[in-house]
């Protein structure tokens, strides 16, 4: 009995184990400018929950601050559990990560409950708390596109075969549910890994121009959900300020008074809790997919460049930490997750400026948002520990800057 549980265990060490990390090589930088934007987002989302008290908001209008904090709590778990696992078992078994992440979008239509018209979401049973697969699906695609393209380097067309399907057939589940715009934040972080992998600039920019041909096509016939269409629509017709402010009581009232709190924060800003997306409540989804037009109005433009300054060096951080390893597929899905993080900074400020069209992303370490937040932990764990596990490897292709 005592034999059977030392081997146990010691498979288990073979899997996960905070003894193998090599805290001498840990990348505390990462670390230390990821908790500052932790932190910085605690302050905002604090100054919310403050405003809405003040101003007596009923409860399904007011952010939960104690709420959010006990979701940060629930996700740090998963920062240590992405330190402590090992680097080999995660490339070998990366498959089977990306197939829990495609059972759950599988399962989501079965046991999913909706909400606004979406079914995305499941409930953990006895927790209560609502899991959104789609969060976890692009660490999955992230890992595999790693595990796939680590003896492939694209150098003839049958090659891009497989890293593509693994891209594409998640986003395709998810743009089932309907939720394109997290779907769409999945093509970046593709193209991205398939450039460091090999791929040349000009093939992908070729699928590029193909992907925006595709998405005009179906946008122009119509194949896409009514709520979507209106999106584009509504961004189209909503460059000019005239024609914004036009449409601010009917379907440009969410892009209006993102631009408007945005417009707001001036210099120096309006000061935390002080702006008007707080104090009037009005501007939807503040705590979330608009926390970018809060952060610009109540720090200002000094303190949103500071702030993106912070993002920027965390991006270069982690992308600086895949350079210097030398196992291919632990580089790879390190800057994997740099684009992670740098993909969806871009999307959800982009959509907050009224550059893109109006569409659901959470601002990593800022928005509130349990499954976000769990994704962006794991995320930030396995980066950590890859770059700390530099095990030997004869790998000699260099780094795809």
């Amino acid at each position: 009995m005592k034999e059977a549980s030392e081997r146990r265990r010691g498979a288990f060490a073979h899997i996960v184990s905070l003894r193998a990390v090599r805290w001498g090589s840990l990348d505390w930088h990462v670390l230390f400018l990821a908790l500052v934007l932790l932190c910085l987002g605690l302050a905002f989302v604090h100054a919310m929950h403050t405003a809405d008290i003040l101003y007596d908001r009923p409860p399904k209008e007011s952010v939960d601050f104690d709420n959010h904090v006990v979701k940060v709590l629930l996700s740090l778990p998963f920062l240590v559990l992405g330190l402590s696992l090992r680097a080999r078992w995660i490339a070998r078994q990366a498959w089977l990560v990306y197939a829990a992440c495609l059972g759950l979008l599988v399962a989501l239509p079965f046991v999913g409950h909706s909400l606004n018209g979406a079914k995305r979401w499941i409930t953990v049973p006895g927790t209560g708390f609502d899991l959104q697969p789609s969060e976890l699906a692009k660490i999955g695609v992230v890992l595999m596109l790693a595990r796939i393209l680590y003896k492939n380097k694209l150098a003839k067309p049958r090659d891009w075969g497989p890293p593509l399907a693994v891209a594409l057939v998640p986003m395709a589940l998810v743009a089932r549910q309907p939720d394109l715009g997290t779907a769409l934040s999945l093509v970046p972080v593709t193209l991205g890994m398939l450039y460091i992998a090999g791929a040349r600039a000009g093939v992908l920019a070729r699928f590029l121009v193909l992907a925006l041909l595709l998405g005009a096509g179906l946008v122009k016939f119509h194949f896409v959900h009514e709520y979507q269409l209106r999106r584009v629509n509504t961004w189209v017709q909503s460059f000019a300020a005239e024609d914004l402010i036009d449409g601010k009581s009917g379907a440009a009232f969410h892009a209006y008074h993102a631009r408007v709190a945005i417009g707001n924060g001036g210099l120096s800003g309006a000061g935390l809790g002080e702006g008007i997306a707080n104090t009037a409540g009005h501007l939807p989804e503040r705590d979330c997919d608009s926390i970018f037009a809060v952060v610009s109005e109540e720090s200002g433009w000094l303190g949103t460049t500071l702030i993106l300054g912070v993002y920027a060096l965390l991006v270069a951080a982690i992308l600086g930490s895949a350079s210097r390893l030398r196992d291919r597929f632990s580089r790879l899905a390190v800057a994997g997750i740099g684009l992670y993080f740098s993909a969806h900074l871009f999307i959800h400020a982009a959509v907050n400026l009224g550059l893109v069209p109006l569409t659901g992303i959470p601002l990593p370490l800022f928005s509130t948002g349990g499954s976000s937040m769990m994704a962006t932990m794991l995320a930030l764990g396995l980066c950590l520990g890859l770059a700390a596990n530099r095990e030997p490897s004869l790998d000699r292709d260099s780094f795809r800057a």
